[in-house]
């Protein structure tokens, strides 16, 4: 499948020349090792793959012994793999190198002797376990990969101009028209469903059948569950916990994580290493609340209240609806007619969440429950801060909306009290484009876009 980062793959390769290498980040079964060997086979001369989840103990005792003589180790790589290697012509990928702390260590010293260029791919590389007793590498650019956006799932669909036309429309602010709105809301609708894992995305295009994609789906989550539960240690109770409540907190009006519902009188210093456990696995996306919607959100926030997505929407459905064990065709059938009597906005926050997330944007949101004065009252399901920063005006307020009927409260009370702060407030809907009293009216696939 084309993935965008291929593109970025390219441009290291071209622009460090060997000066650093390549740490891909992702959650497991995003793409990871597929996208590089594909990399590696279409670039290179020649290529070694050591996947460290697999690797017997000669290859990972290499890198404790050989590391004072480097000719000798990679005499010893050639010959265990049957490669040969060519001098700034071969790569040589560390796969699943969480699992190799040593081999992380020894990257100072491979791209210091500049022979050949090298690519690290891992979960879980953060967590404690993974980087223990070792020096992390200045040497090594880290480049995270997320599940596929919609433009790619388009590809993936056979669709190589749609995504074209909706960004010309975005640019020119225009709409795109019943019929290409209705044709660009299908497709979304099926996006959300399937989501952007490879493996799903792959059985729907095949198959075209939602229960057989849903399947899929389902090993995915129970591969996060066993490894929560053997590479999160002390908090792997918590961290299982914490992901089994993820629908059901989003399915509230409001979607601050409540820790009372898992556990009477939990306080979030109780959970949060497991919060920052399955954040740092790429399972989900946390969103915090800031004090101010000023620049500098970062340094504004109220780390207690927080909202936590699902990293992949797809995977948040298949986790929603699991009473039988598989999500019924009709259900999807629902969900693809936007006929479905539930909260749609959880589905909806949680794309438009993984959607920004997957542009570069960090997750912020507003809230003031001021009981004092309802002017102060309000809640932004999220806050962006624009491309070029100016002394005024630095930050977009962004609601979503999942109905056709809404109001704008909470949108208008923020332009109103933080004039100087915001710039060009934004609603993302189910509706074509549009901009109404300063308001830019964007449809959701736009999203991306931002």
């Amino acid at each position: 499948m084309k993935r965008k980062i291929y593109t970025q793959l390219l441009d290291w390769k071209q622009n460090r020349n060997g000066e650093t290498a390549l740490l891909i980040e992702g959650a497991r079964r995003v793409g990871k090792s597929f996208i590089v060997e594909q990399f590696a086979r279409n670039e290179y001369k020649s290529f070694i793959l050591i996947d460290f989840n697999i690797a017997n103990d000669d290859i990972r005792q290499l890198f404790d012994n050989y590391l004072g003589d480097l000719d000798t180790l990679f005499m010893y790589l050639t010959n265990y793999t049957g490669v040969t290697l060519y001098e700034r012509q071969s790569l040589i990928i560390f796969d699943e190198v969480q699992f190799c702390p040593r081999a992380r260590a020894a990257i100072k010293y491979l791209v210091a002797d500049g022979r050949y260029d090298y690519i690290e791919t891992g979960s879980l590389v953060s967590i404690k376990q993974s980087v223990a007793g070792i020096m992390l590498p200045s040497e090594e650019e880290t480049l995270e990969m997320f599940p596929m956006d919609f433009e790619e799932f388009l590809w993936a669909s056979g669709n190589e101009m749609l995504m074209d036309f909706i960004r010309d429309r975005f640019n020119k602010k225009m709409p795109l028209g019943e019929s290409m709105h209705r044709k660009a809301m299908d497709y979304f609708r099926q996006y959300m469903i399937v989501g952007g894992m490879p493996q799903a995305v792959g059985k729907y295009i095949a198959t075209k059948d939602f229960q057989e994609t849903d399947r899929v789906k389902r090993q995915i989550l129970q591969l996060y569950r066993n490894s929560a539960a053997q590479y999160a240690g002390v908090y792997a109770d918590k961290v299982i916990s914490l992901f089994d409540e993820i629908p059901s907190q989003l399915q509230r009006h409001e979607k601050r994580f409540r820790l009372s519902d898992i556990k009477k009188d939990a306080r979030l210093r109780d959970y949060e290493s497991s919060f920052f456990w399955l954040s740092d696995a790429k399972i989900v996306n946390i969103c915090y609340n800031t004090t101010e919607p000023s620049i500098g959100l970062g340094m504004k926030t109220d780390r207690v209240t927080l909202k936590c997505y699902m990293s992949d929407t797809g995977l948040l459905i298949s986790h929603a609806f699991d009473e039988n064990g598989i999500v019924a065709a009709d259900i999807y059938q629902k969900i693809l007619r936007d006929k479905l009597e539930f909260n749609s906005g959880m589905i909806i926050e949680n794309i438009v969440a993984q959607m920004l997330k997957t542009s570069g944007h960090k997750l912020y949101f507003y809230s003031n429950p001021s009981i004092d004065n309802k002017d102060d009252r309000m809640e932004i399901d999220f806050l962006i801060r624009k491309n070029k920063v100016t002394s005024r005006h630095n930050i977009v307020p962004l609601e979503v909306k999942s109905s056709q009927r809404y109001t704008l409260s909470s949108l208008k009370k923020c332009i109103e009290k933080y004039n100087s702060y915001i710039t060009s407030p934004c609603v993302v809907h189910t509706a074509d484009l549009k901009e109404e009293n300063g308001i830019l009216f964007l449809p959701l696939y736009m999203t991306g876009l931002l």
